[in-house]
């Protein structure tokens, strides 16, 4: 495991029992690395959505348990934030709350020369996405997908 899939297991951890304990959905953990600073981002959710004031109570509550565990050895920016309208789908929850509405996908390679997908999700399996588009039926095996993620027309 690579420090940074450890730190935001351990991150995740850290958080869950904080998010729950709030009624929020914890959505996804990231320590990333952007313009030469270290980021801890974590992502929550709730129905109707999450406001600045959840962000903040749950940034309190989990810079205190993360000054506590103190594993990250270098200097980080900590954020609680939202993950927005075009928040990709990782999770079987995810995918589930999605069932029936339109996503779209684009992959590592093309696949019948194209790499940009939009379609009904259908269904899911560990393996492989289905989705209905405007004139066939797909079947897109999850290792070829780069991103997926509700489509929105704007």
């Amino acid at each position: 495991m690579s420090r940074k899939e450890d730190y935001e297991k351990k991150a995740e951890e850290l958080a869950l029992p904080i998010i729950e304990n709030e009624g929020f959905e914890f959505v996804d953990v990231e320590y990333v690395k952007e313009a030469g600073e270290w980021y801890l981002r974590l992502y929550i959710d709730k129905e109707g959505g999450i406001t600045i004031d959840d962000c903040e109570n749950v940034s309190r509550k989990f810079s205190d348990a993360l000054d506590k565990a103190d594993f990250i050895d270098e200097a980080y920016v900590m954020e609680v934030s939202s993950p927005g309208l075009l928040r990709p789908l990782k999770k079987d929850r995810d995918f589930q709350r999605n069932i029936g509405k339109p996503v779209e996908i684009k992959t590592f390679k093309p696949i019948d020369g194209e790499k940009e997908f939009v379609g009904e999700l259908e269904a899911f399996t560990a393996d492989e996405i289905t989705i209905n588009t405007d004139d066939k039926r797909m079947n897109i095996a999850r290792k070829d997908i780069s991103l997926i993620r509700q489509y929105i027309e704007f």
